[in-house]
């Protein structure tokens, strides 16, 4: 059984590491990206670290787990990060498609943090990259991002206003969940020329979206042509209420507002059988006064309470009582009926007016993308950012997925399998040795076995601590148990003898089985087994009274 374990495991992590060394880079394919960032090399001397105060978590260049691929890591939890890198040239979003891609691995998962990148502005919009922060602005944030309630793969662009001059966010509805296991990931955002968004996890398109839809974005890109007028005010003769109590109404004269709900029920009579000096709880004969109670300090003792087993076969103890019933001249408080109200005029709404704000257009107009910056607050490590790529075709982007993150994933896929397998198994065997022995347990408990589930008990905790005799010792307690009822019934040795003989030479020969294979293996390391021992401790059972 442990070698079925362990070779499916060998052979998924050997293949693990062979196939981890071998991946095809997209370097062949730089040249058709805009920008292309592999991590390949340290990023000190291209990526700029922010020096405010707050983001003092320190990025380290470093390998992902198991892989010989280097990424940009969030090294310690609890902790601001931002870094940025400035882009060659701006890229133009309003001119064509654009594509924006990226790889995350939540190597210790996310249970509160953020896992997305920011497309900046130019820096003329008001920031440097040694100050960049949570302020610095940006045209699009796009990426995982999970905490309590939230869970989701972010879109967020800002836009500007041509009439205001304001820039107002606009945020994706409906976005996509974030993977929860801790393998790589790509996330692809795609932003087509005919106003088309298609939000892709691992290659899927998970997410389709028009940026001039009201029913895709929060708020919408264009706004109302009218809105409230902020100036209008409710008169104070307007009446929204569409019923009212009925003026006219009287209280009958029967109506009696006091009477009970309940009363007592007259017909009930005592049940037959019922204990009147019985009471419903008696002190415990078993309980003993401990021996170090001390009367001055302590108080007088008192034997703790249990039920009185005599009200268990009764309909009742103690003093009968006749129940209530519900009274049926109950009414409860007046109050009047509900007629339609004549002054009803609806609910008041201010009347619309013209929205200043209003503007029309045939596609976004997009700020330009300067740089690349990722600024998060998270509570995790281990976050691995990857492959950041902009290109201008999704096909170059799915080139860069089958070349540098399809590899890594099958590689995580298989182990991960691998993993689930093993653990599934041992769990199996934990748990068929854990109904074999509660079985046993049972049998142990059997009437007719009193006299020896002493020794049943002793036998069973022996197998306990020797989880591969299961099998064995349930054989032998079975023939035993058997073998003592025909004895009952027909006659020969007493049951003690029997069980002597029978049990303990099934658990020796199995032991003795046992430690001969273990020998022709070459024996096992004495700490290993002292930990096996520990790890398969019996359960301890009280021994129980018949």
């Amino acid at each position: 059984m442990v070698e079925r374990k362990v070779i499916p495991i060998a052979i998924a992590v050997l293949f693990f590491f062979i196939a981890s060394s071998s991946f095809v880079h997209a370097s062949d394919e730089a040249d058709d990206a805009i920008f292309y960032e592999s991590f390949d090399e340290d990023f000190d001397s291209r990526w700029i670290v922010s020096e405010k105060e707050e983001y003092n978590g320190v990025w380290k260049h470093s390998k992902s787990e198991g892989h010989d691929d280097f990424g940009l890591l969030v090294s310690e939890p609890a902790r601001k990060y931002a870094i940025v890198k400035e882009l060659d040239e701006p890229v133009i979003l309003k001119d064509g498609s654009v594509v924006l891609q990226f790889e995350t691995r939540l190597q210790n998962g996310l249970e509160c943090g953020g896992a997305y990148i920011k497309y900046l502005q130019p820096q003329e919009s008001g920031w440097k990259p040694k100050g960049f922060d949570n302020e610095s602005p940006y045209s699009v944030m796009f990426g995982p991002d999970k905490c309590g309630a939230t869970n989701k793969v972010h879109f967020i662009f800002r836009h500007k206003n041509p009439k205001t001059g304001k820039y107002v966010e606009h945020h994706l509805k409906f976005p996509p969940s974030v993977p929860s296991d801790k393998l790589s990931h790509v996330y692809t955002a795609i932003l087509k020329p005919d106003n088309e968004l298609r939000i892709l996890v691992d290659g899927e398109e998970k997410k389709k979206a028009n940026f001039l839809s009201e029913e895709d974005f929060e708020p919408s890109l264009i706004p109302s042509k009218t809105i409230p007028d902020p100036d209008d005010n409710k008169p104070e003769d307007w009446d929204e209420r569409a019923k009212i109590p009925d003026p006219e109404a009287v209280k009958p004269e029967d109506w009696d507002e006091d009477a009970p709900m309940e009363i007592i029920d007259e017909e009930a009579e005592k049940p037959e059988g019922w204990l009147d000096d019985e009471p419903e709880e008696i002190d415990d004969p078993e309980a003993t006064k401990p021996e170090d109670w001390d009367d001055e300090e302590d108080g007088e003792w008192e034997a703790p309470k249990i039920e009185n087993p005599k009200c268990e076969t009764a309909p009742g103890c103690g003093e009968w009582k006749r129940p209530t019933k519900r009274n049926p001249a109950y009414k409860g408080k007046w109050s009047a009926p509900f007629i339609d109200n004549p002054a009803y005029k609806g609910i008041w709404k201010p009347q619309e007016i013209p929205n200043p704000e209003y503007f029309e257009l045939e596609k976004p107009d997009f700020e330009p993308i300067a740089a690349i910056g990722i600024e998060i607050w998270t509570m995790q490590d281990g976050i691995l950012f990857d492959n950041v790529l902009i290109a201008k075709d999704d096909k170059i982007a799915e080139s860069y997925r089958e070349t540098t993150w399809k590899p890594k994933f099958n590689i995580e896929k298989e182990k991960q399998k691998a993993e689930e397998e093993a653990a599934a198994e041992s769990e199996g065997i934990a748990g068929y040795q854990k109904k074999a022995f509660d079985l046993l347990y049972k049998i142990a408990d059997i009437p007719f076995l009193s006299g020896q589930k002493d020794k049943i008990i002793e036998i069973i905790e022996k197998g306990e601590k020797q989880p591969n005799l299961t099998i064995g010792i349930l054989a032998s307690v079975v023939v035993v148990f058997v073998t003592i009822f025909f004895r009952l019934i027909f006659g020969g040795k007493k049951p003690s003898v029997l069980l002597q003989a029978k049990v303990e030479a099934k658990v020796e020969k199995k032991t003795n089985t046992e430690r001969t294979e273990t020998s022709q293996a070459g024996g096992e390391n004495e700490d290993n087994k002292e930990k096996e021992e520990t790890a398969n401790a019996p359960r301890r059972r009280p021994k129980r009274d018949n």
